[in-house]
């Protein structure tokens, strides 16, 4: 069993990610419903963030 030391993160640290894949996904909700075209795909893209990262992270927590 190995020791891992604790390192404490700042609020800023800890929730930057899961901001950036929320904005992420509010302006790609946005994008949708106001816009045709290349901005549906730019939509696409932004909405799907979020489930490719909850994907890769089940992928990563699984293969080790």
């Amino acid at each position: 069993m190995s020791h891992r030391t604790r390192h404490r993160q700042s609020t800023a640290t800890v929730f930057r990610w899961p901001i950036a894949i929320g904005v992420a996904s509010i302006a790609g909700l946005v994008l949708g419903l106001t816009g045709d075209g290349t901005r549906d795909l730019l939509a696409w893209i932004l909405v799907g963030i979020a489930p490719a990262v909850i994907f890769a992270a089940l992928v990563r927590r699984t293969s080790r």
